[in-house]
């Protein structure tokens, strides 16, 4: 499902190491017979402006309206300098795809045979795939190489393949002479995913060259059964959320309920980037704070276009700075605030911006690019406060790995907390992970495992464990639990034999500040594993802080989160 709710198509990915003739005849074929059982369109996530391939595949689908512009993701030369872009454009040429054809089948054929060596390609074409969640089929040419070494062909790209988190559904051995398809048929006898063996052709993209191009349709489908193809593929369906894939849903939930978000740091390059790629895109309205004609100037300065989309606050706008003072007094009036030292907190960007939260004017806040958490937190914690079902503020990264993403808490506010204040960290963060559309398995993470080991230490989370159950008897939570028994199935297989939460646990909570922080950065730096956040849970209003050493991608990252818990609100 995509991040606005409905359902996307079915989709299944052709890639080929060769990715030449054969490769194509399977394309081809694959989008002949599937156009005539459903709707199906063509995606080239890497593909040339000058091939004519896609449009070849183009006028043989059934999604005949879509232009080869529409369907190319980014140029062969552009994708391997920078594969995250790349894979990040790949799922917005695949949303603009769905959105003009409404296809019931997406096609995505991989990149284009060439010239020049890229050993990085096989790679790139498996990570789009994972991050359209979509199986692949492979096509190996059986030309040059004997049945034995077309098994181990098929065997290193599987491993790339599966490596990526995505599933091999099946594979096209393609060039076959007659008299090879017995032998190659052999050698994958006991193969544990369908194997078609496909006739040599010829094939030729030029208008002219229809009849070489039925021809080959003719061979292909005497070769392949489809109705074996959409079965595989049916039964290899990946359960697989990679990083570049949760992001691309998190922005394409935060534009479909567009939210209003302050940022308080208004002076800051790094803000006003964000701000730039969030405008341009539009998903999100935002408020700076801060002067507009500076900001403005400095964004021509940056190359930025899209800055004069925001809203742009003063803070010493009259206007809004009288009425904020008065609502302040108003919130802390039991704490004697005057006037005076109303006007002297409003000084303070952060306190601002959280005023113009409370004031109605924005629904959530991102901060913290050059103020520390505490004066991001302090402000929320003072004038909005937690829900009234929140003992505290927590902190929760969300983990995005390879092929799934976890959330991890308390890293960010609370040193030592108590059994129940960490049953209800518990708690928040399983609803966090809801939020963002993770079933939460929750594991209270100790040295001990399930009584393994004594202390005060581990009664503490075995406490915590029986009241968040107590709290929360439909969430599924194990504790106390080693990390490692908590992540690996083959772990807990040992150590929580028949527990049905262990080694599936993907809200991992920590038993204080020191464990969570040491914890989340040394997965983050060790595993390549995207860290957002921290989220701040229990507010009334999503208040979230970024690092002071936040990448214009994390702060975009967070901003969009922001936007999606201000729809939960």
């Amino acid at each position: 499902m995509n991040g606005r709710g409905t359902v996307r198509p079915t989709s299944i990915t052709i890639i080929s190491p060769e990715a030449a003739n054969g490769r194509n005849v399977v394309a081809y074929g694959l989008t002949k017979a599937l156009s005539a059982r459903m709707k199906t369109a063509i995606l080239r996530p890497v593909a040339c402006h000058k091939e004519m391939l896609t449009d070849t595949l183009i006028a043989a689908s059934s999604a005949q309206d879509l232009t080869a512009a529409d369907s190319r993701g980014t140029c062969p030369c552009k994708a391997t300098q920078d594969t995250v872009q790349t894979r990040a454009d790949a799922l917005v040429a695949r949303d603009r795809v769905i959105a003009q054809t409404d296809p019931d089948m997406l096609l995505v054929v991989g990149s284009d045979h060439s010239k020049v060596l890229d050993p990085e390609i096989m790679e790139l074409n498996s990570d789009i795939a994972a991050d359209l969640r979509s199986p692949v089929l492979l096509v190996v040419c059986t030309i040059g190489r004997e049945p034995g070494q077309v098994l181990k062909t098929v065997q290193a790209c599987r491993k790339t393949v599966e490596s990526s988190g995505t599933t091999l559904a099946g594979v096209f051995i393609s060039g076959c002479e007659e008299e090879q398809k017995e032998p190659l048929q052999e050698v994958f006898r006991d193969y544990d995913r369908p194997i078609w063996t496909v006739s040599k052709r010829e094939f030729d993209t030029a208008p002219e060259a229809e009849q070489v191009r039925e021809d080959a349709y003719s061979a292909f489908s005497s070769d392949v059964d489809i109705d074996q193809v959409l079965k595989a593929v049916e039964e290899s369906n990946p359960q697989v959320t990679t990083p570049v894939a949760f992001q691309n849903d998190l922005l394409a939930r935060a534009k479909a309920d567009k939210k209003t978000i302050v940022l308080p740091e208004g002076g800051e390059d790094r803000i006003i980037k964000a701000a730039d790629y969030l405008l341009a895109r539009d998903i999100v309205d935002l408020i700076i704070v801060g002067e507009e004609d500076a900001i403005l100037a400095r964004g021509k300065e940056l190359g930025l276009t899209s800055l004069d989309k925001a809203t742009f606050q003063a803070m010493d706008d009259e206007s809004v700075l009288e009425p904020m003072t008065d609502k302040l007094c108003e919130l802390r009036a039991k704490k004697g605030m005057t006037p005076d030292q109303a006007r002297q907190q409003l000084a303070d960007a952060s306190y601002f911006g959280t005023m113009l939260v409370i004031m109605g004017r924005a629904d959530g806040l991102v901060s913290g690019s050059i103020n520390s958490t505490a004066n991001t937190v302090r402000p929320a914690l003072q004038v909005i406060k937690t829900k009234p079902d929140a003992s505290l503020v927590s902190g929760a990264f969300l983990m995005c790995f390879r092929d799934h993403v976890a959330v991890f808490a308390d890293c960010a506010i609370n040193l030592n907390p108590n059994a129940e204040q960490l049953a209800d960290i518990a708690i928040q963060s399983a609803q966090t992970a809801k939020s963002f559309g993770i079933e939460p398995k929750v594991g209270m993470l100790s040295y001990s495992t399930l009584g393994s080991g004594k202390g005060p230490d581990v009664d503490l989370v075995e406490e915590a464990t029986r009241l968040a159950k107590e709290k929360a008897p439909d969430l599924p939570i194990v504790g106390s639990i080693q990390f490692d028994a908590a992540w690996s199935p083959t772990v807990a297989a040992t150590k929580a034999q028949g527990d049905p939460v262990a080694g599936q646990v993907n809200v991992f909570v920590f038993p204080n500040l020191c464990a969570g922080n040491i914890g989340y950065k040394a997965v983050q730096r060790t595993s390549g594993a995207l860290a957002i956040g921290p989220v701040l849970q229990g507010l009334n209003r999503p208040v979230n802080d970024l690092s002071r050493g936040a990448l214009v991608a994390d702060i975009i990252n967070t901003v969009a989160l922001t936007a999606v818990e201000a729809q939960q609100d």
